[in-house]
């Protein structure tokens, strides 16, 4: 099993599913343009609050690059997620905070407009879930959501993050630094037994 403290080669492509995940390429203007059509998307915005504004190319570039330097660290592992056909981008996956010692990590998603409503971060995390609680040597993965957030709360409970309970002003209001609002907390271990894997749209 891997040791969780700190990466000796890049991230790996993750294949299944109906998709291809990769790492973001920051020297890509395809992949930092797309990052930036999801994080600024209305969607987005009503239920994640960056902790730094990304407002344009320039903003989005840096955030890619803060995101591979954790790559590197072995404090996050960040994938691009695309359809395995066409190739075409649909979204991001990432698991932030890796704490080595307690071999622990945080997950975060977003999907693109065009593409909600076909499994994508359903796919994307239990491929990502399984390479991190077996080959990326965590133990546990937690996911957080706003509470009220229900296609996130159903994609938790479709790739076993067991609901765990409310944690209290976890996260900041839409748009604000200043105020914050509940979350639901789900998480899945090691030990757990992984979840079918759905069937790929055709």
């Amino acid at each position: 099993m891997a040791h969780p403290r700190r990466r000796t080669r890049p991230l790996p492509e993750l294949h299944g599913l109906g998709l291809h995940l990769r790492p973001w390429d920051p020297s890509s203007r395809d992949d930092v343009e797309t990052w930036l059509r999801g994080i600024t998307d209305p969607e987005f915005q009503r239920w994640n609050t960056p902790l730094r504004p990304i407002t344009d190319l320039a903003t989005a570039r840096e955030s890619l690059r803060r995101g591979t330097r954790h790559d590197l660290e072995g404090t996050g592992a960040s994938f691009r997620i695309a359809d395995a056909g066409s190739g075409a981008a649909l979204g991001h996956l990432g698991v932030n905070d890796i704490h080595p010692v307690m071999r622990l990590g945080r997950v975060g998603y977003w999907v693109l407009p065009e593409a909600r409503g076909r499994g994508v971060a359903t796919r994307a995390l239990l491929l990502v879930a399984r390479w991190a609680l077996s080959e990326r040597g965590l133990h546990r993965l937690e996911l957080s959501h706003a509470l009220g957030h229900g296609a996130s709360c159903r994609v938790a409970e479709r790739c076993g993050f067991a609901y765990e309970g409310i944690m209290r002003g976890a996260i900041f209001e839409a748009g604000r630094h200043d105020a914050f609002r509940d979350a639901h907390l789900h998480a899945r271990l090691a030990t757990d037994p992984e979840p079918p894997a759905p069937v790929p749209p055709v």
